[in-house]
């Protein structure tokens, strides 16, 4: 009966270990699914940012064309109200 006690006590040891090694395990892993979606999020609101900033930087383009636009028909106005 001792040699059973003394089996069943080095068996669950041996299981409690185990489950011990799956838990570092399973806490680095959940530690680098948290990093990956810390990076994911990361690099969608870079990326939201970027296009935003294109987007403005466009609009302002578009507004300096249209100024200078209207800059050189009044030119050509003036040009060809003088003539």
């Amino acid at each position: 009966m001792k040699k059973v006690a003394i089996v069943t006590v080095a068996v669950l040891a041996l299981g409690l270990a185990a489950c011990n090694k799956n838990e570092a395990a399973n806490n680095t892993a959940n530690e680098t699914a948290v990093e990956n979606n810390a990076e994911t999020d990361v690099n969608a609101a870079t990326t939201d940012a970027t296009n935003a900033a294109d987007t403005a930087l466009n609009a302002a383009g578009n507004e300096v064309n249209a100024a200078g636009n209207a800059v050189e028909n009044a030119s050509n106005a003036v040009d060809n109200a003088t003539h």
